[in-house]
């Protein structure tokens, strides 16, 4: 039987989500479970704090805005595992605590870091909120992503878009939780693909970006050929990467470069030099003599145009070197010619730097655009490429997997060495665990003395070399024996060594060790840089030669060692403890009882087990430290955690329940204003439509899949009503009118003809109107509920009910997207144009009004006619009760008070009444047409409350009477409700026709068909009622006599 997931939409468990919760925790239980859920499309699990991603190779479904909205604010086990939950995770802790975050990425190549990242920026990016300059730094933050992997990843045989550099992304945020600056630390661009690819590999995407994507123009100014022609591209034979557009790549990376604030002229020469880079690797050079020449002089001019420099400088500099020698206390400079294999080197050597500072200056770029002059709040994402094993691995393996370890010594630090200190330091029993401290493998690789590192070594062996050949890489080996060649995790062999990782053994080539660790940039070269015509090359070179250097030149390895440690050392992982393995105390819990809620009384150590007590935890299941409780099972914890978060969440409930009824209130009457603004003078009201209560939706939306399914899938709606349209022979017929923020939609039904549902009644649209389609609206100036839709093609003649709450919400949707106010006309003639039906013309129709008797419109077609014949309503100066405000109410009852009191008897007023000096009532009055969409809304088909009966007011009750001219004019108010009469025998009853939910303290609520005692009849409308021993006041238009 499948199991689901308790709180996800029925989302299907597979597995367990979190491995903690495994009934035996062994390799072989752990690597089932995740073969278990990867096999069900779940490449998230949890290990507690720690989130595992299994890399799936294909796009999944679940990193959609519905993800965003299901896991933002969620507590952890809410949901399933997912990344989304981590950074909320995340983001909430800084929030909260204030503190400073970070996640750090780790696993093999190919294993999905980059991705995750991405996952964690765009989350981030989707759920903070924030002005114009915020947003701004959000779409930085997310373009720096396309720009840093076109420059900085490539294809490898093991990942179609690896990153070939490490990078820590930090967001900053303001004290509101807004991303408003952020930083970029990039370690360790593997320089060396920029000159050579192994098989099946790929230089940097940028290269086949510009050749498939470059214009026309482009491709002329540049020299731009095919990938095969050029000797940086063609060494691995592979120029195509399946499901990459590089062509379209480039657009986004030229884009990105725009976004992030790049100019223009500064863009048009970073490409040059990436051009540049190309040509100068077809610069090929022949041994004459002992001496490197170049073979083809002819190949010097193009990299040369587009560096902006001098050709024959160019070949100078590749092909000789000044040295300084010291002979005698003297020093001075020598040119030295080089031979094929060192101009070769030197080539390689100036495209490497060309590359390298061109991708620091992108960073830079970035970081420029997006700085913040002070640090608040921040979250910083760690993602380097994954520990490396491949076929032959060289020295930029080496260094990936150093970096590793160096990650790996951390999570120990923070995990199973932590974690067991911190059992002693509380006292509690425990069973050590054993596992593998790792230092001792960063200690092989980075040891200065005693016994020297294998860094170490291949620094001083670079010390002492002079040319590039095997003979240093043999010597390297030599030396790495005679230093650790005995160490437990280090064995050499003929080509190379080996050394016992974490992640397992890996056996590295020697060849080109010190050749790529030297990282030289001879001064000549650098020289040369800088005489190029263009600042922007120059400013890549900003070098002083003229200072006198002592001391070794940085190499490779050192400069990677001090990035590692100083990325350690930073504070950056500082509080990943607190982070990943304290949970809160006894004041996050203490809501959970009334004992402890809202303090305790007494030690703390007796509150925290007052709370586990009262959640029934078995002794065994907890052990009290020093100054912590030690849960054993994460069950428990969980039900701590979940009995805290329905607290909290019947907590918010109640205030948000209040505070959406406030806002509801507030919002329809102003939208009831609103709308009697827009008839106001214009058109007559009908007696009971004048204040009432807007609903929006009368057809119930929610509950009507089959109406919903021409909306799109969020769509709001702001009004949905059932009405009459009327057709070219003013023939009636019923649709579904819903108005949203993207149109309007006319549904109606018909009759299936072919097909399995042959015969069926199925809900049709028939027409949806763009609001820019929409000229104008017209009306009668008399109280019907017709009106014209008038649009491009033709216009739609519809009767509603509901036609002011209508034309109030069009109107506003109007103006918002159109930028214009809605044009709405009063005549009792008006004409629209029909549909164009077969062969005859649409033509027009005229609607005609007419005064008539009674309240109901009376239609009589005639031809091309439709008149209509409706009674006089109310004038067109009446405005909505809801006006009249609360100084008005209290002049009148203080006047009525004091006239009623004098002398301490009640006074009554004597002559002739007038009519216009008392508050007037309407009385309610039955539609002559059947209410559409619904129940009668409060305020349409009923007058104000009747004030309780007294001794002062039982002798006058002509302010029940209603004058002639309606309710214009008149001073509304609800007056105070009447007290609870005695119990009497059974009297007459009601039936309810329509659910009503009692708005005050002193109505009663009841259900459709609910059956009522009826007390008191009162002609306000608002009669009395008894209902489960409850009485109160209800409606009476709501109920029927039985």
């Amino acid at each position: 039987m499948a199991k689901y997931h308790w709180q996800s939409q029925n989302v299907k468990q597979s597995g367990v989500d979190d491995m903690v919760l495994l009934s035996k925790i062994t390799e072989d239980a752990i690597v089932d479970n995740l073969k278990k859920r990867y096999m069900d499309d779940y490449i998230f699990t949890y290990i507690g704090p720690v989130l595992i991603s299994v890399n799936p190779f294909k796009q999944m479904p679940y990193f959609t805005d519905r993800e965003i909205e299901l896991y933002q604010g969620a507590a952890q086990y809410e949901n399933p595992p997912h990344i989304y939950a981590l950074t909320d995770n995340m983001y909430r802790n800084m929030m909260i605590d204030g503190e400073n975050q970070c996640v750090i990425i780790s696993g093999e190549s190919g294993a999905g870091k980059t991705v995750a990242a991405k996952y964690i920026m765009g989350y981030i990016s989707k759920v903070s909120g924030g002005g114009s300059k915020v947003q701004h730094v959000k779409e930085i933050i997310l373009q720096s992503n396309p720009l840093l992997e076109a420059f900085g990843n490539a294809k490898t045989v093991r990942n179609n878009n690896s990153s070939r550099f490490g990078k820590y992304f930090e967001i900053q945020f303001s004290r509101g939780g807004e991303p408003d600056g952020g930083k970029i630390s990039n370690f360790l661009l593997e320089k060396s693909r920029v000159v050579s690819q192994n098989e099946n590999e790929r230089n940097f995407h940028i290269y086949y970006q510009l050749i498939e994507g470059a214009s026309a123009q482009q491709r002329e100014a540049l020299g731009i050929m095919t990938p095969d022609y050029y000797y940086y591209l063609n060494q691995s034979g592979t120029y195509k990467v399946d499901g990459t557009n590089d062509s379209k790549d480039f657009q986004e990376t030229m884009e990105a470069m725009q976004v992030i604030g790049i100019p223009g002229d500064i863009q048009t020469q970073v490409l040059q030099i990436v051009a540049g880079i190309l040509h100068l690797g077809n610069i090929s050079f022949i041994e004459a003599g002992n001496y490197g020449q170049v073979e083809s002089t002819d190949l010097l001019a193009f990299p040369a145009y587009l560096l902006g420099i001098d050709p024959n400088r160019l070949q100078d500099k590749l092909t000789s070197r000044k040295m300084d020698s010291k002979w005698g206390g003297k020093s001075e400079s020598i040119n030295v010619t080089l031979n094929q294999e060192q101009a070769n080197y030197t080539r390689d050597a100036l495209a490497k730097a060309l590359y390298a500072r061109l991708f620091d200056y992108l960073v830079e770029s970035i970081n420029k655009a997006i700085q913040k002059p002070y640090e608040e709040f921040s979250i910083g994402v760690l993602d380097i490429y994954g520990f490396e094993i491949f076929q032959r691995n060289g020295f930029e393996q080496f260094c990936i997997n150093f970096v590793n370890e160096k990650l790996q010594q951390i999570f120990i630090e923070l995990t199973l060495k932590a974690e067991q200190e911190e059992y002693v330091q509380e006292g509690i029993k425990w069973t050590p665990i054993e596992y593998f401290n790792n230092k001792i493998v960063c200690d092989l690789i980075e040891n200065k003395l005693n016994p020297p590192g294998i860094m170490s070594v291949l620094d001083d062996v670079c010390a002492t070399m002079h040319a590039k050949g095997e003979g240093a890489d043999g010597t390297l080996l030599q030396k790495l024996q005679a230093a650790v060649g005995t160490h437990e995790h280090f064995n050499s062999w003929n080509s190379g060594f080996v050394i016992h990782h974490y992640a397992g053994k890996v056996s590295y080539d020697i060849n080109g060790f010190c050749e790529r660790n030297r990282d030289v940039l001879f001064p000549d070269l650098i020289e040369l840089m800088q005489s190029s015509e263009f600042n922007f090359i120059r400013s890549l070179f900003p070098e002083n030669l003229n200072t006198d250097k002592k001391g070794r030149p940085t190499t490779a390895s050192s400069k990677i060692k001090k990035q590692a440690n100083d990325l350690i050392s930073q504070g950056t992982f500082a509080d990943q403890r607190r982070y990943l393995f304290l949970g809160p105390g006894l004041d996050s819990y203490a809501i959970l009882t009334a004992e402890t809620w809202p303090c305790w009384r007494g030690p703390e150590q007796q509150g925290v087990l007052h709370l586990l007590r009262s959640v029934n935890m078995d002794n065994d299941q907890y052990q009290m430290g020093r100054t912590k409780v030690f849960v054993k099972n994460p069950e428990s914890l969980f039900l701590l955690e979940e009995m805290r978060e329905r607290k909290f969440d019947t907590f918010a409930r109640i205030i948000q329940k209040a505070w959406r009824k406030f806002i509801a209130r507030k919002k329809y009457e102003q939208m009831r204003e609103e709308a009697s603004d827009i008839l106001y003078n214009s058109k007559e009201r009908r007696k009971n439509s004048i204040n009432r209560n807007f609903v929006g939706d009368y057809l119930g939306l929610e509950q009507r899949p089959e109406l919903r399914q021409f909306l799109a899938k969020r769509e709001r709606v702001d009004f949905a009503d059932s009405v009459n349209k009327f057709d070219r022979r003013f023939k009636s017929i019923k649709r579904d009118l819903i108005l949203t923020p993207k149109g309007i939609y006319l549904i109606g039904r018909e009759k299936v003809k072919k097909g399995p549902e042959k015969g069926q009644i199925k809900e049709v649209l028939k027409r949806k109107m763009e609001f820019g389609g929409i000229s104008s609206v017209s009306l009668s100036t008399r109280q019907d509920d017709f009106f014209i839709l008038h649009e491009a093609q033709y216009d739609s003649l519809l009767e509603s009910n509901f036609k002011t709450e209508f034309l109030s919400l069009l109107s506003k949707r109007y103006e918002e997207v159109t930028k214009r106010k809605l044009t709405i006309s009063f005549g009792d003639r008006l004409e629209f144009r029909v549909k164009k039906e077969g062969w005859g013309g649409g033509g027009t129709r005229i609607v005609v009004f007419q005064k008539g008797p009674g309240d109901v419109a009376q239609l009589k077609p005639g031809g091309k006619t439709l008149s209509v014949t409706i009674g006089d309503g109310l004038p067109k100066s009446s405005s909505s009760l809801y006006r009249r405000t609360a100084a008005l109410l209290l002049k009148h009852t203080l006047r009525s008070l004091s006239s009623a009191h004098q002398n301490g008897g009640a006074k009554f007023p004597r002559g002739p009444h007038n009519p216009q000096a008392d508050i007037t009532y309407s009385s309610p009055q039955k539609q002559g047409r059947p209410l559409q969409g619904g129940p009668p809304k409060l305020g349409s088909q009923r007058g104000p409350r009747p004030p309780a009966p007294n001794q002062y007011n039982q002798g006058n009750l002509d302010f029940l009477n209603v004058p002639d001219q309606g309710m214009s004019g008149k001073v509304w108010f609800r007056p105070p409700p009447a007290p609870k009469p005695q119990p009497r025998p059974q009297g007459p009853r009601c039936r309810a026709l329509y659910q009503y939910v009692g708005q005050d303290t002193d109505e009663i609520s009841f259900e459709a068909n609910d059956v009522l005692d009826l007390v008191k009849e009162d002609p306000s409308g608002w009669w009395t009622g008894r209902i489960g021993g409850k009485e109160g006041l209800f409606p009476g238009n709501y109920v029927e006599k039985i």
